[in-house]
C-alpha cells in the first residue's frame, strides 16, 4: 500500500470516528464503513482503527473475523453467499452449489477470474423457512432452484 493510500485511509478513519465516536461501540459500524468502501477491511486498516479507538488489534481483528458479512481479504465485486444450514441442505442446496459452479466456471470459496464474483457459505442467513437461501451482496433471494439461482447471477453479470 502507498503511503499516499494508507494516509487517505488514515483520515477516512478518523473522519468515521469524528462521526460515531471513539468509544469500543463505534467498531463495529467503523468496520463496515470501511467494508463498503474498500470491499475488505486490510491489516493496515485494522492497524489504524486500533491505534486510534485506543483498543488493542486483536479486538479489532477478533469482531472483523466473527462476522460473516466483513472481510479481512479482497473479494469478488460481487459476493454471493450460499447459506449451509442444514434445512438448506434438506431444501437441496448442494444442487444449487452445482449449478453456481458450472454457471461461473468455479468452486465455492473462490473468486472468479475476472474478479466479478466472489462464492462463499455462510453460517446461516435467518431464512430457515425459505431455504434454500442465497445472498447476492446484500440482497436476500429464497426458495431457490438452479434455474432461479443461475437466473440471478445472470442479472449481476
Amino acid at each position: 500500500m502507498l503511503v499516499e493510500e494508507k494516509n487517505a485511509l488514515t483520515e477516512e478513519i478518523e473522519l468515521m470516528i469524528k462521526k460515531l465516536g471513539k468509544k469500543r461501540s463505534a467498531l463495529l459500524s467503523i468496520l463496515h464503513g470501511i467494508q463498503m468502501k474498500h470491499r475488505h477491511v486490510s491489516e493496515y486498516a485494522q492497524q489504524e482503527i486500533a491505534r486510534l479507538l485506543d483498543i488493542h488489534p486483536v479486538e479489532v481483528f477478533s469482531v472483523l473475523s466473527f462476522y460473516a458479512f466483513l472481510n479481512a481479504t479482497p473479494k469478488g465485486r460481487n459476493l454471493v453467499r450460499i447459506c449451509r444450514t442444514i434445512s438448506c441442505d434438506m431444501k437441496g442446496k448442494d444442487i444449487i452449489v452445482r449449478a453456481i459452479e458450472r454457471e461461473l466456471n468455479m468452486k465455492i470459496g473462490h473468486t472468479t477470474s475476472d474478479n466479478k464474483f466472489t462464492v462463499e457459505y455462510v453460517n446461516c442467513l435467518g431464512l430457515c423457512d425459505e431455504g434454500p437461501a442465497m445472498a447476492i451482496n446484500d440482497q436476500v433471494f429464497t426458495k431457490l432452484t438452479p434455474e432461479k439461482a443461475v437466473k440471478l447471477l445472470s442479472k449481476v453479470k
